[in-house]
């Protein structure tokens, strides 16, 4: 089902819309387009898709591409086609259906250019499985069949570096309005964030050309580490913000010379870089937050949804922490979680409880990388707490002090998590067995195709040691 047509925002600072193609015609009029991006996120969070002619666009046609687009790995390599019948041997088309709703300027281009999420559907209209889009809304639509709607708030963090052209050398943060590059261990400091003004001041810019709201922008822990924060909201449009922002953030960072990266540890030495995730869920009914009780207190919801990211997280860390590079972030005293223990307004600990009114009450989870598909990561999150409300689990005591003290409970490398969640059943019946053989095959690949690489550590300490 086509969606409806972004306009302006309207009186109460929201983004308008309307449901005609008039509607779509007048959008495309008002902002002068000339061609239109239509892109699908894939199972990297990677934008696929084509680029087409405005008046080509606005006739809504179907626009076919290859399934295979969800059989590539982050280097290219095409997996899974050979456990398949014989209709993905023939790489058969899937359809491109526009979410109109989600259409907004590329303010970057170098002609009006309007860029459009779309989902992915087979030949007679059934949503296609594996596309990291549909995944997260079949998770939704199990919440809604409980009368339930998750409200989610990401917080996207990223570097800036210098550009680096040779990836046989480390990354360096870029130099500031000062002459000098940025420096670690600056969290919170209002002037390290000015030191890169005319970055931010491009990406407010952007933001707001597209109808993108931004609560915050702080400098992190990292040299020349940032960390946005999105108003919370719907779990798909979130999401689908984040997608667009990771794209708009990258864009703003190359009009200055330099790269913006969301690598989940992209600089030896700094903290890692996370997509920290707030979670409540509502009742459709009421619009009441299902972790509270009348009384002000938190339910039993709220305990059994954290009971459930206790027991499911660590099996989905391989959709949260989706590469090699993931865990270098996740280490001890490294500004990252270890375990999925909880506690009430504690940072050590994976799942983090706020300080909030009772209304607001919510989880943090903290485990998930900025390299993480958004709309995986919402959705394995989210998974977890929907088994652990489903099935009434118990949670464990809250943590107190500091977390780091407890044990490692989460995989220490790409190949344990991909093992952990091979075996979860419970996460497979959720998220689509489909999806998982797949996202399973797409990360051993990449796995094997890494250990091919011999690094710098391995050339300095065994060339002539061992």
């Amino acid at each position: 089902m086509i969606g409806q047509v972004g306009a302006t925002p309207n009186d109460d600072g929201e983004y308008g819309v309307g449901s005609t193609p008039e509607a779509l015609r007048d959008w495309l009029r008002q902002h002068r387009i000339e061609e239109v991006d239509c892109a699908v996120p894939d199972i990297a969070g990677v934008a696929r898709g084509k680029t087409m002619p405005a008046e080509k666009f606005v006739k809504l046609e179907a626009i076919h591409l290859p399934i295979s687009i969800f059989h590539q790995t982050i280097t290219g390599d095409y997996v899974g086609f050979e456990e398949d019948d014989q209709l993905l041997y023939a790489e058969s088309d899937l359809m491109m259906v526009p979410d109109l709703a989600t259409i907004r300027p590329a303010p970057w281009a170098s002609s009006p250019t309007a860029q459009v999420i779309h989902d992915a559907q087979g030949q007679k209209g059934e949503p296609i499985e594996i596309a990291p889009r549909n995944v997260l809304k079949h998770i939704v639509g199990l919440y809604a069949k409980e009368g339930w709607l998750p409200v989610v708030a990401p917080e996207l963090e990223f570097y800036l570096t210098k550009t680096n052209p040779d990836p046989d050398y480390p990354l360096e943060p870029p130099m500031g309005r000062s002459g000098r590059p940025g420096a670690g261990r600056q969290a919170y400091s209002l002037g390290a964030v000015d030191e890169y003004d005319k970055i931010v001041d491009d990406i407010y810019e952007f933001a707001e050309r597209q109808y993108l709201k931004i609560d915050t922008i702080i400098q992190e822990g990292g040299a020349a580490q940032l960390e946005i924060n999105l108003l919370h909201g719907n779990a798909v449009d979130l999401a689908d913000q984040i997608f667009l922002f990771k794209r708009t953030i990258r864009e703003a960072a190359f009009t200055h010379n330099c790269y913006a990266t969301f690598m989940a540890k992209p600089l030896a030495n700094q903290p890692g870089s996370a997509m920290h995730i707030h979670q409540s869920v509502v009742d459709i009914k009421t619009g009441k937050n299902i972790f509270t009780m009348g009384n002000g207190e938190p339910s039993k919801l709220f305990f059994s949804f954290l009971a459930g990211q206790q027991a499911y997280l660590s099996a989905a860390m391989c959709l949260l922490a989706p590469y090699v590079n993931s865990y270098r972030r996740l280490v001890p005293n490294g500004a990252a979680p270890i375990n999925v223990e909880w506690g009430y307004d504690n940072r050590s600990a994976g799942l983090r409880v706020p300080i909030s009114p009772d209304s607001a009450r919510r989880v943090e989870t903290r485990l998930a990388g900025a390299d993480a598909n958004p709309y995986l990561a919402l959705a394995a999150s989210l998974a977890c707490g929907y088994l652990g409300m489903k099935n009434n689990l118990a949670h464990r005591p809250a943590v107190v002090g500091n977390a780091y003290r407890n044990a490692h409970q989460l995989p220490r490398g790409l190949l344990e998590a991909l093992t952990e969640f091979e075996e979860s059943t419970p996460l497979h019946d959720v998220l689509g067995k489909r999806f998982c053989h797949v996202y399973l095959a797409l990360k051993r690949s990449e796995f094997e195709e890494f250990m091919r690489v011999i690094s710098p550590w391995e050339r300095e300490h065994l060339l002539l040691s061992v």
